[in-house]
């Protein structure tokens, strides 16, 4: 700073207010000081930078699956879309952070970032309290709000509930859900966060039809890849013990089924029915085209970055009156395309 300082003849205060207040100066003296820094070939240290002014101008993504998952998935291309929105707008950087040696609770300790926004909380709160332990602000997306932490999510009691109410009106009474994978391989007993409430939406809708008892529900867990997707449901068809209906958690999962019973020739939707859950963009596509239900993800990942936003500037002053962070619920909706269609004994009883 000395060196552009003296050939520009101005003071050091005056660079530094050319790069981090230039308001103060005259447009031809922040021009004059920035011909300087390019003559001498001065870069700022961002390191420096950070240690100065207590910012890094990022916004951490805390991720449930390594990357290479993650980006097999496009529900996380158009939650990072909404995100970027809101980064674009406020000039800042997006870090994406997967979990270190398998856990997220690793993770949080070296990231350099100004507040996190954390995807789906299933299993312990491990990395909360890492969050916590850092003084960060955060914001919850899709998982177990915490009353003192601002959360976006979708209803999924009332979204699962009515793409069960749909198959149960088909006639389907034999229904194989297949989840993405919790970690705890415990099954809806061991459930948190957005699992368990979407197996809670199954379950009241069996209820609410007065079919508890003629309902078989099966419950797998699964990899939220495509790849597991048609792996299982390769492995249900051919042993024979077969459902009417395929009810996924996931679009990525429902789309892998799709594969494997293709494969196989199976008439769907008239052997067996499937549905999926987030409506990407594929699903519109897919032959037969998929019944599932719509979220807007990309809004989802504005709202939440809008909140992480607040929620850093309120760190930053922290005398000001405290307010109760809020917590935003979307909603979802059934989206009925060609994979769904009357269970074969509902059929024949129609005809």
């Amino acid at each position: 700073m000395k060196d552009v300082a003296e050939r520009a003849g101005v003071s050091t205060s005056a660079v530094s207010f050319a790069y981090n207040n230039p308001g103060r100066l005259a447009r031809s003296t922040v021009e004059q000081i920035y011909k300087a820094a390019e003559e001498l070939g001065y870069v700022r240290d961002p390191a420096a930078r950070m240690l100065r002014t207590r910012t890094t101008r990022n916004m951490g993504l805390l991720l449930p699956q390594p990357i290479d998952d993650i980006f097999a998935n496009p529900y996380y291309a158009e939650l990072i879309a909404g995100i970027g929105q809101v980064c674009t707008r406020e000039g800042m950087f997006l870090l994406l952070i997967p979990p270190l040696k398998g856990s997220l609770a690793e993770s949080v300790p070296v990231s350099v970032v100004d507040g996190f926004l954390v995807v789906g909380i299933e299993r312990d709160r491990s990395e909360i309290r890492a969050i916590q332990r850092q003084q960060m602000p955060f914001v919850v997306i899709d998982g177990d709000p915490l009353a003192e932490v601002p959360a976006v999510g979708l209803d999924e009691v009332e979204a699962t509930g009515e793409v069960t109410r749909h198959l149960l009106d088909l006639g389907h009474r034999d229904i194989q859900v297949l989840a993405f994978e919790s970690g705890q391989d415990a099954g809806p007993s061991g459930w948190h966060g957005t699992l368990l409430r979407r197996y809670e939406g199954v379950r009241d809708a069996i209820e609410d039809r007065g079919l508890t008892s003629d309902v078989r529900l099966r419950v797998t867990e699964l990899p939220c890849t495509r790849e597991a997707g048609s792996q299982w449901v390769r492995r249900i068809w051919e042993s024979g013990d077969r459902p009417s209906a395929f009810l996924c958690f996931s679009d990525v999962i429902a789309l892998g089924a799709l594969d494997a019973l293709n494969e196989h020739g199976v008439d769907v939707p008239g052997e067996v029915s499937v549905t999926g859950f987030d409506d990407i963009s594929e699903a519109r596509w897919a032959r037969p085209s998929l019944t599932t239900v719509r979220q807007s993800i990309r809004t989802k990942g504005r709202l939440a970055a809008d909140r992480l936003v607040d929620a850093i500037a309120a760190n930053r002053s922290p005398d000001e009156a405290f307010t109760l962070p809020e917590h935003q619920t979307i909603h979802g909706s059934l989206v009925v395309r060609d994979s769904s269609g009357p269970a074969q004994s509902h059929r024949h009883v129609d005809d």
